[in-house]
């Protein structure tokens, strides 16, 4: 019989990621100071374009500003109920100092941006991934973008540092644990050689499989629980007023 090396190898992260979902009630265990050093320091090595490494992570334990975190970002009591939460932020604040060293400038733009988002969201995944393999629960926080100037000040951030999202991390009840999420199918996910548009048939029966979901946690739903929310919510510009305050945090957009 042949044995193929895929089927003996362990696949603790695949199972990890296929596992994923959104926690939102901690316990109030505290993470291990160990525990946590090596979790942060694994998302350390995440990749990095140019090795420009342009992200930070503020880690963020004292309850009270915590609960100032929850205010700004919109009354979110996970944040304050989680023993850590980390800041996952885009750093071009270390750039200009290392151009500084050498008598330049750093030449700001979109290109510089881009990479600094993905840079932090590359860390913050690899972050989440490492913290829910040790049993930990996870849940990203968008709303930190919601008052960006506010967190960057609570966070002592410098100009060229913002809070791409937060990162909630503790222990939970695995009874409590919620259900997965339905996502959208594969087929119109995964593309082989060439980009295949999407069909609305099969938007439209993922529509039904996240209604039923929704409707499993008691939670009132419309039938098009996916296509109708995306046409009723991002038909409405978000953050109108980001890039603004973001380019008077030291980022620029063109």
């Amino acid at each position: 019989m042949t044995t193929h090396l895929h089927e003996v190898i362990s696949r603790p992260t695949l199972e990890t990621l296929q596992q994923h979902v959104s926690i939102r009630r901690y316990l109030p265990a505290p993470i291990a100071q160990p525990l946590l050093d090596d979790l942060l320091n694994a998302a350390r090595r995440s990749p990095t374009s140019s090795n420009m490494q342009a992200y930070s992570l503020v880690v963020v334990q004292a309850a009270e500003t915590r609960q100032r975190l929850a205010a700004l970002a919109g009354d979110q009591k996970h944040i304050e109920q989680c023993p850590v939460f980390v800041a996952i932020c885009a750093d071009v604040a270390r750039l200009h100092l290392a151009a500084g060293m050498h008598g330049t400038t750093l030449a700001q733009n979109l290109e510089n941006s881009m990479v600094a988002v993905v840079d932090a969201a590359l860390a913050g995944m690899s972050l989440a991934t490492a913290a829910e393999s040790v049993g930990l629960g996870t849940v990203m926080i968008g709303a930190m973008r919601n008052h960006p100037v506010e967190v960057a000040e609570l966070l002592g951030l410098p100009a060229g540092v913002f809070v791409v999202y937060g990162l909630c991390l503790g222990y939970y009840e695995p009874e409590r644990k919620p259900a997965q999420k339905p996502r959208l199918p594969a087929a119109l996910i995964i593309h082989h050689e060439r980009y295949q548009p999407a069909d609305p048939a099969a938007l439209a029966a993922h529509d039904a499989e996240l209604a039923a979901h929704y409707r499993s946690e008691g939670r009132t739903t419309p039938d098009a629980a996916w296509t109708g929310v995306i046409a009723e919510k991002f038909s409405r510009p978000q953050r109108p007023h980001l890039r603004a305050l973001l380019e008077k945090l030291g980022f620029r957009f063109d």
